[in-house]
């Protein structure tokens, strides 16, 4: 049965996608809507879309496996006496063949295959089922890595174990790109790794350095590796630069401002010349000294005293190590503010208003509650995105955190010139959005964790008939009981 199976199994599914491709030509043997069939056709080509996607998914999975299997029959069949390393270049040199993949590639689709295989079941059952791609399955695969197997286990089942709690309204990991769930796995893992986060930041700033690749067509790349504080206020700083040269009859967009901005600082240590746009157009570029570097640091209070080395949170990148913020505060750095969060589980706690200008500290909130475009899939940093209310004001919204969204400028605009509308947003969760087909996309939820509480501060805090108190009650500054009375009202 078993090669002609398989054979018998291909050609059945290449029936069906005939079957597919007729029905998204508009040649299938009745209409996806007799009432209106154009519309009918372009809801139905969104399902074969979706269905493809989990097919490919399950497609992909199978030939990890079979990937694996044939690893492991070809090292039993191998002759006696063959090293192992040849053994696997063998195996890699086939599977590249068949699967017409270069020799790195090759080697890392099976690294990715055995991870899947042999240590990651929850990933490879997902992937199988069709609700994650075989990108987010590689990305597990990467951030699991450098784990041991109980690490490993405990990443793994924090995000695909039905049974970890979530918030309801979150989108699920194969509802996000592969790239952000490589960011929330990567935070996941700053955090809860073995080695703190300090001592591996120590080894891998030792790895800081500048790359140089050539181009296409006269171009090259330059790119460094930089302790992630650094790079983020230099992308912040150099945003910022870039869209304060925008104007009239300044015809370059912002991503070749930036690079002509970069340019100009790494070429010319910020002396005043003019860079032209390759048309003979040049500008000023000048760094201004009243546009400054941004960073946002969100750090626990016992972190920042040195009580612990919980990692604080960069805007924009992720997990850092604590005494990086703690430099930060203490270097002044202009952009870090004083966050209140719940104790309980991490996250900020509201800030209410009732006028409807957006305050500094309403944006600072946003940017905390969101962490990015709240627009599914966007990445677009918080620093250059816009306080949006989603119920308009003079429809009778409120200017309360839970009827603000902060859409990038390219989401904003999509909002107000298409059918895609926001839905509601509460205190601690962003909102979603609505399609013009009707079809509803969840947002992604920032990972907020309760702060770490070392021994001796639980010990000191006044116990309660079920444990120790929810809160350690830090008092109030003056200026923070004025807030409080303006805010609430009362004392």
């Amino acid at each position: 049965m078993g090669r002609e199976a398989v054979a018998r199994a291909f050609a059945e599914i290449r029936a069906a996608l005939a079957v597919l491709d007729a029905e998204v030509d508009g040649r299938g043997s009745e209409p996806f809507s007799a009432a209106d069939p154009l519309a009918g056709l372009a809801d139905g080509s969104l399902d074969i879309l979706a269905g493809a996607a989990a097919v490919e998914a399950g497609v992909a999975g199978l030939k990890a496996r079979a990937a694996m299997k044939y690893a492991d029959t070809a090292h039993a069949l191998a002759p006696p006496g063959m090293p192992v390393p040849a053994q696997e270049m063998a195996v890699a040199a086939e599977i590249g063949c068949v699967l017409a993949l270069g020799p790195r590639a090759a080697s890392t689709f099976l690294s990715a295959s055995h991870a899947l295989t042999t240590t990651l079941p929850l990933t490879l059952a997902a992937l199988g089922s069709g609700t994650i791609s075989w990108q987010h399955a590689r990305a597990m695969a990467d951030e699991a890595a450098t784990l041991d197997p109980a690490g490993a286990a405990a990443l793994e089942a924090h995000f695909l174990d039905p049974d970890t709690p979530r918030p309801a309204a979150a989108a699920k990991i194969g509802e996000m790109p592969a790239h952000r769930f490589k960011h929330k796995a990567r935070t996941w893992r700053e955090r809860h790794h073995t080695e703190s986060i300090g001592k591996r930041h120590t080894k891998a700033a030792a790895d800081r350095r500048v790359e140089y690749r050539p181009d296409q067509d006269g171009m090259a790349w330059l790119s460094a590796c930089l302790p992630a504080d650094q790079a983020m206020a230099g992308w912040n700083r150099l945003n910022a630069l870039s869209r304060a040269a925008q104007g009239p009859t300044e015809p370059r967009t912002l991503t070749q401002l930036r690079a002509d901005t970069f340019a100009e600082a790494i070429l010319t240590s910020g002396t005043k010349t003019s860079i032209g746009d390759g048309a003979g157009i040049g500008t000023d570029l000048t760094p201004s000294s009243s546009i400054r570097a941004q960073v946002l640091v969100t750090v626990p209070v016992l972190s920042l005293m040195g009580v612990t080395d919980e990692p604080a949170m960069l805007d924009g990148y992720g997990p850092i190590p604590a005494s990086m913020a703690r430099d930060l505060v203490a270097n002044g750095a202009e952009s870090f503010h004083r966050v209140l969060v719940d104790p309980r589980d991490g996250a900020p706690l509201e800030i209410g208003r009732t006028s409807y200008r957006v305050t500094k500290a309403m944006r600072n909130w946003l940017r905390l509650r969101d962490g990015q475009c709240p627009f599914p899939g966007c990445s677009n940093s918080s620093l250059g995105n816009e306080a949006d209310h989603l119920l308009a004001w003079h429809h009778g919204g409120t200017t309360g955190i839970s009827n603000l969204g902060q859409p990038c400028p390219k989401h904003h605009k999509l909002r107000h010139t298409t059918g895609w509308t926001p839905t509601p947003a509460t205190k601690n969760q962003p909102p979603g959005w609505t399609s013009p087909t009707g079809r509803h996309y969840t947002s992604e939820h920032q990972d907020w964790e309760p702060p770490h509480w070392p021994q001796p501060v639980l010990s000191a805090m006044p116990a309660e008939p079920g444990g120790h108190a929810d809160y350690l009650y830090i008092p109030r500054s003056p200026g923070e009981e004025s807030l409080h009375r303006v805010l609430y009202g009362g004392s």
